[in-house]
């Protein structure tokens, strides 16, 4: 609760968080425009493969860019302006940015750029979840060895969630299940970037209107963003993923604590320890009353009487034993907050949520029936979901993980929701990354 006091030392030092900035879109467009307002923070650098795009994120967010580039690295040290560049290893060799953001959404590139961070003795803030999901725990593991963070990214729901699970157990409650809420019915599965829009409603001439990459949204859509992320929460907080995936139980606010308990005490769960999703919707495209489609939630049970009669006493969300309550946060605001993440890493030294082992693994799974050379499209695509299961059962089996499923070619064919297997694909220049997830299974819970 003092972060912001101490960005006043580091100001009153002269000593500005300088950032690097890797991907301009979406989630490096709104940490851009809390920026310009954070007195002490100095986005330093940022790369990204569309300068001309680039530049037009900051405007949009509001910078002046008749005023706020320069032409070096050094001049934006010195200036406190921001220094574009094409070339992400650019920025791996300023010396005074003490904080990487990465945040291209690309698995494969994800994870070198943060390797190469890491290497430079660099924080790392690692919004690209499909590069956490892949490698995070091997990354981590390297950040630990160069004395740096390795972080998720604060104002996603991971961090989020990560932030109530540890609320619960250092105020000595006990755990039973964590997730988020998400708009989701049994038949989104198998949503294709085709087919999308009709999911939120929007018309032709609003997607149009819009900057809506389709792919992103089906991946919402289709369960597979879910999959990384619960997967990722997974393997930074020891929360387990259900052996056949997440279930995505229809349930509002009010009955949070009813459902996320396990089975032998009237819930839904098959055990305690899980996370899971409450859908929005019911199967049959009803809106669940008072959904939390946008929070975070963490179910918990009292220790003792006393503390099941504070439950009570404090108005908390219980079910009818008044054992099992639940805590949630309504919102998160992407990257208008992960901010947060920057200075807790560099001013604290502290991750906001880290994957540290290998808990569970989001794994490609097909959306029909697929054919013998057919390319995979990977993530939000038209041939697969992701399937978050435990990493012990997506090892053993030798499960595709879903940051891999993309532009590579099948050797076997797939029944329609059947995983997909590594021996049923042809991989390509993925050999470091495979001798990454190989040195995570020390890490493998």
């Amino acid at each position: 609760m003092n972060l912001n006091n101490m960005l006043k030392s580091r100001i009153k030092d002269q000593k500005p968080v300088r950032v690097g900035l890797i991907g301009a879109g979406k989630f490096g467009s709104m940490i851009l425009s809390q920026a310009r307002h954070i007195e002490g923070i100095s986005i330093t650098a940022v790369a990204d493969l569309n300068i001309q795009k680039t530049k037009e994120s900051f405007r949009r967010v509001g910078w002046d860019i008749s005023n706020c580039f320069t032409n070096s690295a050094n001049d934006a040290v010195a200036s406190g302006k921001t220094w574009l560049t094409e070339n992400t290893s650019d920025i791996f060799k300023i010396p005074e940015i003490e904080c990487i953001v990465e945040a291209t959404g690309d698995p494969l590139f994800g994870i070198r750029h943060a390797l190469k961070a890491i290497e430079n003795n660099k924080h790392v803030v690692m919004v690209n979840v499909e590069a956490d999901v892949l490698c995070g725990p091997y990354l981590n593991q390297k950040a630990v060895e160069n004395n740096v963070v390795f972080s998720m990214a604060y104002g996603d729901q991971p961090a989020a969630i990560c932030e109530l699970v540890d609320w619960v157990r250092v105020n000595g409650f006990d755990l039973v299940a964590a997730g988020k809420g998400m708009n989701f019915q049994p038949h989104f599965r198998y949503s294709t970037p085709d087919t999308v829009w009709k999911h939120f409603g929007w018309t032709d001439e609003e997607v149009a209107a819009g900057d809506f990459n389709p792919k992103m949204y089906n991946s919402f859509t289709d369960g597979t963003k879910a999959a990384i992320e619960m997967a990722a929460v997974a393997n930074a907080t020891g929360l387990d993923c259900p052996d056949d995936g997440l279930a995505f139980y229809p349930t509002g606010l009010h009955d949070l604590t009813n459902v996320f308990k396990p089975i032998v005490d009237g819930g839904r769960l098959p055990k305690k320890g899980l996370l899971d999703i409450a859908a929005s919707r019911e199967p049959d495209g009803r809106e669940v009353y008072n959904n939390i489609c946008y929070g975070m939630f963490v179910t918990f049970k009292a220790p003792n009487e006393y503390s099941r009669d504070c439950f009570r006493q404090y108005g908390l969300l219980t079910d009818s034993s008044g054992w099992y309550a639940s805590m949630w946060r309504p919102f998160h605001m992407i990257g208008l907050e992960t901010n947060t993440s920057i200075m807790s890493a560099v001013i604290r030294n502290e991750p906001t949520g880290v994957s540290s082992i290998w808990k569970a693994d989001a794994i490609a799974t097909a959306k029909r029936d697929l054919s013998e050379g057919e390319i995979l499209d990977g993530e939000g695509g038209f041939c697969v979901w992701a399937k978050a299961i435990p990493a012990r059962l997506s090892d053993k089996i030798g499960a595709l993980p879903i940051g891999l499923a993309q532009n590579v070619k099948l050797r076997n064919s797939v029944r329609k929701d059947e995983i997909i297997k590594i021996s049923d694909v042809d991989l390509i220049e993925v050999d470091d990354i495979i001798d990454f997830r190989a040195k995570m299974k020390s890490l493998l819970i």
